[in-house]
């Protein structure tokens, strides 16, 4: 849930700095079906029916779309901000990866939001040595957020890259309009 607070900050910073929602409707994603598949999958994955039955399938099903997200979102680092969110994307699939198919998080986390470990198969997991530990869902959201949840070092990469991506969009279309190409011409005159 922390990518719609991204979105989130990244519309309201672009409303406040006079960006345009024209900008935004201007993005050109490539492999947009994959990014939106990959995500959907996980929607589905840690839905509460499929999550109690998956078993074993869990964990490829985990890395390989969390990879197909990442393969996405590398089509599209030359627009401003994807950087960043392939490194929060690259980082926690290393993450996820070098922990078998599991997302850490760190049980004070968990407490601080008044969750336990998962009973049934889900993205986070408690371990009490995980690997690439500062990679992992060591933070947690305030607790009186709607969907709060912990969170890692590359989900906040994600979300300010998504909030950078939103909030750049938005002002380039106002940068680039014909008013503002008119009036940086009669500075220059």
């Amino acid at each position: 849930m922390f990518i719609l607070y991204s979105l989130l900050v990244g519309l309201v910073l672009g409303i406040a700095l006079r960006g345009s929602a024209a900008g935004l409707a201007a993005l050109r994603f490539r492999w947009s079906g994959l990014m939106l598949l990959g995500l959907l999958v996980q929607v589905v994955l840690f839905s509460e029916p499929v999550a109690a039955r998956i078993g074993v399938w869990g964990a490829p099903i985990y890395v390989g779309s969390t990879a197909a997200v990442l393969a996405a979102v590398l089509t599209n680092v030359s627009i401003p901000g994807m950087a960043l969110v392939a490194l929060g994307a690259a980082s926690n699939l290393t993450a996820i990866v070098a922990n078998g198919g599991y997302m850490p998080a760190a049980r004070s986390a968990l407490v601080a939001l008044g969750k336990t470990d998962p009973t049934s198969y889900s993205n986070s997991t408690t371990l009490e040595n995980p690997a690439l530990c500062l990679l992992t869902d060591i933070f947690a959201m305030p607790a009186w957020l709607p969907f709060a949840n912990v969170f890692s070092i590359g989900d906040v990469l994600i979300g300010t890259g998504v909030a950078t991506t939103i909030v750049l969009a938005m002002r380039r279309d106002r940068d680039t309009s014909p008013a503002a190409a008119a009036g940086s011409g009669s500075l220059a005159n």
